[in-house]
């Protein structure tokens, strides 16, 4: 019988292995509208707004007879820690489809560890399913941290030109 030697490994402290928790970037579902509404607030108050949106409101939007936006959510150990709000846009003149990014979060304690680059993949893959040819997203002019972000997932920056005009429908 052969014998093989191998070298020699330490034995390791049986220490548990501390992971970083499992993340799911998924559609959102009803059982997540008052935490995804609990998210929006949130990126409101950071940039200093306020955010009156209901959980009905998302449940019209979202679930609907005529649903309007599409919701990804990042969740870790049964907590919703980030979103994509996503919204169609279309070019008429080109006949082309697109989709805006209409907000993106991540919780500031789970930052920096790709949940953003993974909702930003998951909504590439929904505009790409839903016969999109572009991906649209916006940041603050002074953003600067933003602005890395969108380009470095190849976003190509571009000017907002003209005015836009609102009017309130009763």
């Amino acid at each position: 019988m052969l014998e093989t030697s191998l070298p020699h490994r330490p034995t390791l402290p049986q220490h548990p292995v501390s992971r970083a928790p499992l993340v799911t970037i998924r559609s959102a579902k009803p059982r997540d509208l008052a935490a995804l509404r609990e998210l929006i607030g949130e990126l409101a108050a950071h940039h200093g707004d306020a955010a009156p949106i209901t959980s009905e409101d998302l449940e019209r939007d979202l679930f609907g007879k005529m649903p309007w936006i599409t919701a990804l959510v990042a969740e870790a150990e049964g907590e919703l820690i980030g979103h994509a709000i996503l919204v169609p846009l279309y070019r008429a003149p080109q006949g082309l489809r697109g989709m805006e990014v209409n907000q993106l979060y991540v919780r500031p304690a789970h930052r920096g560890t790709g949940i953003g680059r993974h909702l930003v993949a998951k909504a590439r893959e929904q505009a790409r399913m839903a016969g999109c040819t572009y991906l649209s997203v916006s940041a603050a002019t002074g953003n600067f941290q933003a602005h890395r972000f969108y380009e470095s997932e190849n976003f190509t920056p571009g000017p907002v030109t003209g005015m836009r005009y609102l009017q309130k429908l009763a």
